[in-house]
């Protein structure tokens, strides 16, 4: 005797955290319990028979409620109840998932002569994001090959690389570490965090969309998330200013960071 229960997101997934209030219809409440790491509920309290509201909260969800019937056999099956996340965007279940730089881009835009834009990417880039209950503790590491920058010009490469820029012989890496999470939108957040690029650490936030969860073809669970975000060359020590005609820089000091980022969940990439 007793209640049966499957807590689930909107997009399927378990919600761990949940908690299952029963009261009967003079409002006594006569169980509570937590869902398992399956998102089940199941108790063994007897309940007499008769109709009885389920109360279902999560941190994060929007509470839902419902009645359940007992039948003489004492048993209230609940069946299967739908949290929606508050703000009305699901977010991917929480645990490690690992970027999949096969299927992500790292890339940035300056200005080229104040006319038009440069385009680059970096070929090499790795991490991992941590999505918690509480998702303002979620966090995100990542580390980008410096050398790995690629403009489609060998020439302009190489000067990227020089001294003059980015300096890969004694920066080798660009780190990125999030400090914390905040809602921008009722699908976009903000990552705080701190950027170390060419020996120098400053705070910088990425404009974070997420844009859905779903299967792969090797049997994982993929993540898809854009984000964007604006550096000042100077306030990284790349000073570096040639200028042509009429004052005119021939690089920009603004970049934009334009991020496009699939992760598996779990700690390490299939083998495809």
């Amino acid at each position: 005797m007793g209640l049966r229960a499957q807590v689930r997101t909107r997009d399927g997934w378990a919600v761990q955290h949940a908690v299952v209030t029963v009261t009967d219809m003079t409002g006594t409440q006569v169980i509570r319990a937590a869902a398992d790491e399956e998102g089940s509920v199941r108790t063994d309290a007897p309940l007499s028979p008769g109709p009885y509201t389920v109360i279902v909260t999560a941190a994060g969800y929007a509470p839902a409620a419902s009645t359940a019937f007992v039948t003489a056999s004492g048993w209230a099956e609940a069946g299967t109840v739908v949290l929606a996340r508050q703000g009305g965007v699901e977010l991917p279940p929480p645990g490690t998932w690992t970027l999949d730089p096969a299927h992500s881009s790292v890339a940035a835009v300056a200005q080229h002569l104040g006319l038009s834009s440069v385009h680059g990417r970096f070929l090499e880039f790795g991490g991992h994001i941590e999505i918690a209950e509480d998702l303002g503790a979620s966090r995100v590491e990542a580390v980008i090959g410096a050398a790995s920058i690629d403009t489609g010009n060998g020439m302009r490469d190489g000067h990227l690389k020089s001294p003059d820029f980015l300096d890969v012989e004694r920066y080798p890496e660009i780190t990125y570490s999030s400090t914390g999470l905040t809602p921008a939108g009722p699908d976009r957040w903000t990552v705080h965090g701190e950027l170390s690029l060419h020996g120098v650490a400053r705070p910088i936030d990425l404009d974070l969309s997420y844009l859905g969860t779903g299967p792969d073809p090797w049997g994982g669970v993929r993540a898809a998330f854009r984000a964007t975000a604006e550096l000042r060359r100077n306030d990284f020590a790349m000073n570096y200013n040639q200028v042509v005609q009429a004052g005119i820089s021939a690089i920009g000091a603004t970049l934009r960071v334009e991020l496009d980022v699939q992760a598996v969940q779990g700690e390490r990439l299939p083998q495809a």
